[in-house]
């Protein structure tokens, strides 16, 4: 675990920085120096919830838990309110989201309650055959094999902005096929939201728009999670 803010300070080198992504807007504003000040204390704070738990779920794993900062009413307001500033200041008035897409199954902790902070609709995106009705599908590469996302094609609208939330970014397969999914719905892809980045594994480079991890990431020589830890990153 290292101690900067944000991996977003060293992006991809062919992938554009979330917090400098250009925009036509004219309305688009880059955070104030008061604003950019409370996003950092916000981004200490949080980091001082995360617990670490070594050799878990087996050796040679560090496990990091974000569950304490649901756990705690003052960290989870924190917590929404750090992500409400990025994207408010990244995306601006016009360019804000119209819809927050989370990730089965921690993208739903903290989707809903950032797209109502937002005013925008929360969609979930589910393994093959949790969803009723017609649905989308996208496809992607695990450890053992494939597995399927898929969301329903009355989720989003042709045109409509979407932000795609995770709490963590491994191999970037999952993250990428969720963005796969808002494509084939006609949907806008603004970017992705994290709360945590291994970026050893680069999967950044996987994903074709803006990525913004929250916290701190974890690099190649710290005991570090694998797949295995979070199969759906």
């Amino acid at each position: 675990m290292t101690d900067r803010d944000s991996t977003s300070s060293h992006p991809s080198r062919d992938r554009p920085d979330a917090t400098t992504f250009p925009t036509k807007n004219p309305r688009f504003s880059p955070p104030t120096s008061s604003s950019a000040a409370e996003l950092a204390r916000l981004q200490i704070r949080l980091k001082k919830a995360l617990v670490q738990y070594p050799d878990f779920p087996s050796p040679g794993i560090l496990f990091e838990d974000i569950l304490p900062i649901f756990a705690d009413p003052g960290l989870h307001e924190a917590f929404l309110r750090a992500l409400e500033l990025h994207v408010r200041h990244s995306y601006g008035s016009e360019e804000k989201p119209e819809v927050v897409l989370g990730l089965e199954a921690r993208g739903f902790l903290f989707g809903p309650s950032l797209a109502l902070r937002l005013g925008a609709a929360f969609v979930p995106v589910r393994k093959q055959g949790k969803l009723p009705g017609p649905t989308e599908t996208a496809s992607f590469k695990k450890e053992y094999g494939e597995d399927f996302f898929q969301v329903q094609k009355s989720a989003i609208r042709a045109g409509q902005k979407v932000l795609i939330v995770d709490d963590i970014i491994a191999t970037g397969g999952s993250a990428a096929a969720a963005g796969t999914l808002v494509k084939k719905l006609g949907g806008a892809l603004l970017g992705y939201v994290f709360i945590l980045e291994l970026d050893f594994l680069r999967g950044r480079d996987k994903l074709d728009a803006p990525v913004y991890t929250l916290l701190s990431s974890q690099e190649e020589g710290t005991p570090s999670p694998t797949t295995a830890q979070h199969p759906l990153s």
